[in-house]
């Protein structure tokens, strides 16, 4: 992925977020036949050595699992916030009418080597933690849990499908979040994106930019 310098995500904890608030990666991966993606939501689970791994499950059908070796290497994209910026919402452009549209972004990518979860136990125990994640972010009161479905009904369901496990050998992140701009175009990018609801992207602006440029 390229970067430009002033773009590097370089956070830990803000490249976790995007991971946590936009968990659907699309998981990128050799076959035989050519290049192929799966789009499935993941978990991180953080470990000692700062990287860790992602879990999910596909269905047993879906051929990723029998496409791809174990300890294949694959690479995950998490996309983050996203948004149009026109160069009418700089007050520069007004002056030197040397402005272009661009788009603004937040965007993973985790690298690693993949193995598939068959057995019922470790299966049950990555559903668990898949939905325990999904559950409490969405969920104020009373999460549901697996508990809450009749037995034999999940049992029968996680002979459905595969589990998914990423050990991550790296994480990079870019924020294209207008830190190429000076304060007041800056301002005039984050006032317009809140009159048109985009608060999301709005916010990732304010918490990136570096300050104020001469």
């Amino acid at each position: 992925m390229y970067i430009p310098p002033h773009f590097e995500e370089s956070r830990p904890e803000e490249i976790e977020r995007i991971i946590r608030e936009h968990p659907l990666g699309t998981v990128t991966y050799h076959t035989p036949s050519g290049p192929d993606a799966v789009h499935i939501p993941f978990v991180l689970r953080r470990s000692g050595d700062g990287n860790g791994t992602l879990h999910s499950h596909v269905a047993r059908k879906n051929p990723i699992w029998q496409q791809v070796a174990e300890g294949g290497e694959v690479l995950v994209i998490f996309h983050g916030t996203q948004a149009y910026i026109s160069p009418n919402w700089y007050p520069s452009k007004h002056e030197t009418h040397r402005m272009v549209p661009t788009w603004n972004y937040q965007v993973v990518h985790v690298r690693g080597t993949i193995r598939f979860i068959t057995d019922p136990k470790s299966l049950r125990a990555s559903v668990a933690l898949l939905t325990h994640a999904n559950e409490t972010r969405v969920q104020e009161e009373k999460p549901w849990s697996l508990g809450d479905a009749e037995p034999g009904y999940v049992a029968g369901l996680l002979e459905e499908i595969v589990g998914v496990e990423i050990t991550i050998s790296g994480m990079t992140g870019i924020s294209k979040l207008s830190q190429n701009r000076d304060r007041r175009d800056k301002d005039g990018v984050v006032n317009s994106l809140c009159q048109r609801g985009e608060s999301a992207m709005a916010d990732a602006i304010e918490k990136a930019w570096p300050g104020d440029k001469d």
